[in-house]
């Protein structure tokens, strides 16, 4: 029959549409569809393998039910870390859901950075963190108006840099916004993905990649992993940060309150 060919192509472009190939819906994307002839005739029998993906994870595991407070329906759970939160619906908005996951990544990475810093700032010179800045036995005392104009100098530029980088992928890998690189190339985004630079400047020890004859070559698998790890530690580091901020609201410090 002529319309064999024609439904067997129908059903299997329909298994692959993005709606039954997302997450949500059990990942049939995956699904394998062959026409085979039919015994005994010249007609064709459609046999369909479908590959089901794992289940969507959720931030209350064991829940059912909910509506979108429990299981939202704009996140599908393709980015990392993405176990369905967002009581307040700001991910609604696909452009602004991109926009949030930058910016938790950039807050989770300053706050890991912070919670290293506080510990051993602290360790090594027994001043507490919030009153480094103003001391003057500290490692790096620095006055109000010389922190200022660091952060406005050098802090400005980088974070106007990611700015216009996040609206316009790879227009500042150029070489005169890169004054000091002998290349540009060493600043462009080697992984193709946003927030995820790699490259031999950005990735200097190849966790995510390997370097072939002097060229940087991202690994996938290795990459999504370390996606997942740093998103969750990044989330802890904000969590711990915002203990800290209590803590000196009592004049405690983190060493303090462990008693050290």
């Amino acid at each position: 029959m002529a319309t064999a060919p024609a439904s067997a192509g129908a059903i299997a472009n329909g298994l692959r549409s993005p709606f039954l190939s997302s997450p949500r819906w059990g990942g049939l994307g995956g699904a394998k569809v062959a026409v085979a002839p039919k015994t005994g005739g010249s007609s064709k029998r459609i046999v369909v393998a479908a590959a089901v993906g794992a289940p969507k994870k959720s931030w209350i595991p064991g829940v059912r039910g909910g509506g979108n407070l429990i299981d939202p329906e704009w996140l599908d759970g393709s980015l990392p870390g993405d176990y369905g939160f967002d009581p307040l619906g700001l991910g609604k908005d696909p452009a602004f859901l991109k926009w949030y996951r930058e910016a938790e990544l950039i807050h989770g990475r300053w706050a890991m950075a912070a919670v290293v810093g506080i510990f051993v700032g602290q360790a090594w010179s027994g001043i507490p963190w919030f009153e480094a800045g103003a001391d003057p036995g500290a490692l790096a005392p620095f006055s109000f108006p010389t922190l200022l104009g660091t952060q406005l100098l050098l802090m400005g530029w980088v974070e106007s840099k990611r700015w216009v980088d996040f609206f316009d992928p790879d227009s500042q890998s150029i070489e005169w916004a890169t004054p000091w690189s002998k290349t540009a190339e060493n600043f462009a985004n080697a992984t193709g993905e946003q927030g995820y630079p790699g490259g031999k400047f950005f990735d200097p020890l190849s966790f995510a990649g390997t370097i072939e004859n002097g060229v940087y070559i991202p690994d996938a698998e290795k990459l999504e992993r370390l996606k997942l790890a740093e998103i969750k530690h990044a989330r802890l580091a904000m969590v711990a940060m915002l203990i800290f901020y209590f803590e000196a609201g009592q004049g405690k410090t983190p060493l303090g309150a462990l008693g050290l």
